[in-house]
């Protein structure tokens, strides 16, 4: 059970605007803070300014920093890749991924879920960006849904091979396969809950939209991520923290916040992120019309305890 310490309320006026995270941090408030990385930290491709000065601000308050990614990648791939951009590894206590958690729960099976699960998986994954290992799970991974225990989703761009190679699929291929699934009550595990992300100005399918389109044809999803509250129990366990001293950062709505709001912590939202721009609020750094962050916090039912244009000090 997560207690829950924050303050949920009907009333989005009820955030306060701030112009950088100073304020918060320097009361010490907050043990744990859960930094989402991509829209937050940097963009896939450059840290976003003043974003390394703000950790290592943050860093001296005393404040144990977890990336908190919905990533389908391990954990250490996104520890590398933030030591790539520039980020100080040190700064963090360590990372949880969407794609950790879920090699956790299929490695381990001391969840009565996971334990039911079975062996014999269809593996839903990438083929541009490189598929997901799935060594020392003890999965076979299979062609045949008829041989199929459940339905693994790291990405939506192909099928992968009992062999380890990638068949590239169409998302629409991949749709005719998740209908087969539901009709047959095959269970999915999503390891990537985002519906979509940006690259390149693009938006690119991510496989949260296979989940929900799974959801709608009546299938089973276990989310291994934001929103679900799984991910930040892990997070906070891996610092020894409870909710009453964390508090989440992030641009996503319906994401981060709401994954906050479940998790009974406080949150941060950055308005100039990788998904606020998706939803016209403007580009990273610029401060959103109010009006408008108060419509679209209504919308998804999400909370934020403070709103800043950005993570900076």
């Amino acid at each position: 059970m997560i207690a829950k310490c924050s303050v949920q309320s009907n009333d989005p006026h009820l955030f306060q605007t701030l112009n950088g995270l100073r304020h918060i941090a320097e009361t010490r408030r907050f043990k744990a803070w859960l930094l989402d990385q991509f829209g937050v930290l940097h963009d896939g491709k450059k840290p976003y300014p003043g974003a390394i000065s703000t950790l290592e601000m943050l860093a001296t308050t005393g404040a144990k920093m977890v990336v908190i990614s919905n990533s389908s990648r391990r954990a250490s791939t996104t520890i590398d890749k933030l030591k790539s951009l520039g980020f100080d590894p040190s700064l963090f206590a360590g990372a949880i991924t969407s794609g950790e958690l879920t090699h956790q729960y299929l490695l381990r099976r001391d969840d009565a879920w996971f334990a039911a699960l079975g062996r014999s998986c269809i593996h839903m994954t990438w083929s541009d960006r490189g598929a997901i290992s799935l060594e020392g799970l003890g999965l076979k991974v299979v062609e045949n849904v008829e041989e199929a225990d459940f339905i693994l989703a790291h990405g939506t761009e192909g099928m992968g091979l009992p062999s380890g190679d990638v068949r590239p699929m169409s998302l629409q291929d991949l749709e005719k396969i998740l209908e087969i699934c539901a009709s047959k009550k095959i269970p999915m595990v999503v390891a990537n809950p985002d519906y979509v992300t940006v690259e390149a100005r693009a938006l690119r399918v991510m496989p949260g939209t296979l989940a929900s389109k799974f959801e709608k044809l009546g299938g089973e999803v276990r989310w291994m991520g934001k929103p679900d509250k799984i991910i930040y129990k892990s997070a906070m366990a891996m610092v020894g923290v409870d909710a009453c001293d964390s508090i989440a950062v992030g641009d996503s709505l319906h994401h981060d916040i709401k994954g906050a709001n479940a998790a009974g912590i406080q949150s941060v939202f950055i308005t100039g992120g990788i998904h606020t721009t998706e939803l016209g609020l403007g580009s990273y750094g610029e401060v959103a019309d109010l009006s408008s962050v108060q419509t679209l916090v209504s919308k998804y039912d999400a909370y934020p305890s403070y709103v800043l244009p950005s993570f900076t000090w």
